[in-house]
């Protein structure tokens, strides 16, 4: 009861790299509260102010922060930079200028000493695991062991909660090494094959596996959350650009359009724009879920909605709205911002739902037993003090 106790003393947050504020979101939403965030991006400051409590944020860059600006805390939480790790960057790893933030945060917590929290959650891109071949990974795992942490890593899809296809990486890290308990069997497997190899590769290093029990897989479609516009409505696309994403059509595609539009109810699909033999053309994905929400800068990284049945045809952009819905987000206020703001925002986000299920299935128990740990050696000490003294 003792653990329990301490698990509803709502852990305190410090969320880096915050970008519009979903992590934070989340483990609020599981009893945790943010006393202090931070980015150096002024529009993410401006959509996270429209939503949380604007006070906690120190806009600015995570270079100029030390260890004594940032309150007591528990839990600490970095969704740092992935240009450098993502397989579409330009794979500079953990030395190139955005991921290379890491060092920064990590600073951070050195300069912190005895107060570092008790738990600490990065989040990042798949790719992660095989920038540098491996040795980025090696190198943040044995800098978080060099700060007391003994790490996990653990595999999540945006796809168990939401129809949006957002495979990311979470290293947890506890100054105890967990217990273990058992865990469902069945579900998503939480670490791939590529975890056991790293693993296996690196015995020196502190890591355990927390059986975290994975989430029941829902059926979810896009159609949940597609915004239902008139026909007439302006963001559709004119005949002509239609006419232009129909004709860079593969004849797989082609294929797969037409039987839609055979159909006799509307159905959607979402639709990406890909370079192939250096020609542009729009490949519309086979399944009911959404790509990989992304910055959206333009080209590919823009995605599209196809509403197609009762032989019609419609495309336009994805909505920021949509974009919300997708993270778990669907009331988030974005009037602050413009749409592609808000859509660059979400893109940076995480998604909701999947750090509400680590906090609960992962980050607050590994709270209570960090907790519990320190609580038995206290008495520990206390005791052999008495013995002494008698």
């Amino acid at each position: 009861m003792k653990g329990l106790c301490i698990r509803l003393r709502q852990p305190r947050v410090a969320e880096f790299f915050v970008g519009i504020g979903l992590v934070g979101r989340a483990l609020e939403l599981e009893g945790c509260k943010v006393i202090f965030a931070n980015d150096v991006d002024p529009v993410k400051h401006r959509l996270f102010a429209s939503n949380f409590d604007a006070s906690v944020f120190t806009l600015g860059d995570i270079r100029q922060l030390h260890g004594h600006d940032v309150p007591d805390i528990e839990i600490a939480t970095a969704s740092f930079p992935c240009t450098d790790l993502s397989l579409a960057g330009n794979r500079a790893g953990l030395n190139g200028s955005h991921s290379g933030t890491f060092w920064e945060f990590t600073r951070v917590l050195d300069e912190m000493g005895s107060r570092r929290p008790s738990v600490v959650m990065l989040e990042n891109v798949v790719g992660f695991f095989s920038s540098d071949g491996g040795r980025d990974l090696r190198a943040a795992i044995e800098e978080l062991n060099a700060l007391g942490y003994c790490c996990d890593l653990v595999m999540a899809d945006a796809k168990w909660f939401v129809p949006q296809s957002r495979p990311r990486v979470f290293i947890v890290g506890s100054q105890v090494r967990l217990p273990t308990r058992d865990g469902d069997s069945g579900a998503p497997r939480l670490r791939p094959h590529w975890f056991e190899e790293f693993a296996s590769r690196n015995p020196d290093l502190l890591l355990h596996e927390f059986p975290a029990n994975p989430p029941r897989q829902n059926e979810v479609r896009i159609s949940s959350v597609v915004e239902r516009l008139t026909n007439d409505d302006t963001r559709w696309w004119d005949e002509e650009r239609t006419r232009a994403f129909v004709e860079s059509l593969s004849p797989l595609q082609t294929a797969r359009v037409d039987e839609l539009r055979d159909r006799a109810d509307l159905e959607w699909r979402t639709a990406y724009r890909r370079t192939r033999n250096r020609k542009p053309v729009w490949e519309v994905r086979k399944d009911v879920i959404a790509g990989c929400l992304r910055t959206a800068r333009g080209g590919s990284s823009k995605q599209a909605v196809v509403e197609v049945g009762n032989g019609e045809l419609r495309i336009r952009w994805m909505t920021a709205r949509e974009y919300a819905r997708l993270q778990g987000v669907p009331d988030f206020c974005i009037d602050s911002v413009t749409e592609s703001q808000a859509l660059f925002g979400f893109g940076d986000a995480v998604c909701v739902p999947v750090v509400r299920w680590i906090a609960r299935e992962y980050l607050l128990p590994a709270l209570v037993s960090v907790t519990q740990e320190r609580l038995a050696t206290d008495e520990r000490l206390r005791v052999c003090s008495g013995c002494a003294a008698v």
